[in-house]
């Protein structure tokens, strides 16, 4: 399966250092959050019902 390198990457803001990724000052909003956002979910990778960081839907949950 394809990864998806997130726009946040692509920024002049985003700091690619190995085991410190970051955003330099003055990085646009939309920027920040998108970055948080991912930041976040790398987090919760191993939470109950996820593989990856996706959350399964099982039929009989519904």
């Amino acid at each position: 399966m394809p990864r998806i390198e997130p726009e946040f990457t692509k920024s002049p803001y985003f700091v690619d250092e190995p085991g410190n990724w970051h955003l330099k000052p003055g990085a646009p909003p939309e920027v920040k959050e998108e970055f948080e956002n991912y930041m976040q979910n790398l987090k919760d990778h191993q939470s109950p019902g996820t593989i990856n960081g996706n959350t399964i839907d099982y039929p009989y949950d519904k």
